[in-house]
């Protein structure tokens, strides 16, 4: 199961994240994310965006995967929930070389995108639990996976 949701993760490259702002309002977000051999997500956003700020007054977030342009018998998708934190400077490095792995454009010289992401911070998003969709499969077809962190082990 595992092999199988790194296979899809890595397939894709945004995810549409879910938070909860101070006065309980739902909020949704598009993020380009990376996906490290743990499957813990890395993003990168503004903490004082909208979706930013309400990460740091809530950190549980839940977010959704999918290729676009599907045929009800050919969804597939994944599904999680899990806990995001910005990352300090310890963290940090390590967290951006997986991002900027991912998305080669990052290490091209650009002065928009320089300045853009000066004002940026990196979060993880430590799942708590996923679920892949694949009607493939079955119609409904769905395999549920908990990271052994969250089992407490």
């Amino acid at each position: 199961m595992r092999e199988r949701l790194l296979k899809f993760l890595r397939e894709h490259q945004v995810l549409t994240l879910a938070v909860t702002e101070a006065d309980t309002s739902p909020y949704a977000a598009a993020l380009f994310y990376a996906v490290d051999d743990e499957l813990r997500f890395h993003v990168v956003t503004d903490p004082a965006t909208r979706h930013g700020k309400a990460m740091l007054a809530n950190p549980t977030v839940a977010c959704t995967i999918q290729p676009d342009s599907q045929h009800w018998h050919e969804i597939q998708g994944v599904q999680f929930r899990g806990i995001c934190r910005q990352l300090g400077s310890a963290e940090r490095a390590r967290a951006w070389e997986i991002y900027s792995a991912r998305f080669p454009f990052l290490q091209q010289p650009n002065a928009i995108l320089t300045r853009e992401l000066a004002n940026t911070a990196i979060w993880r998003i430590d799942t708590t639990w996923i679920r892949l969709i694949d009607n493939r499969i079955g119609f409904g077809h769905k395999q549920e996976w908990t990271p052994p962190a969250a089992h407490g082990e």
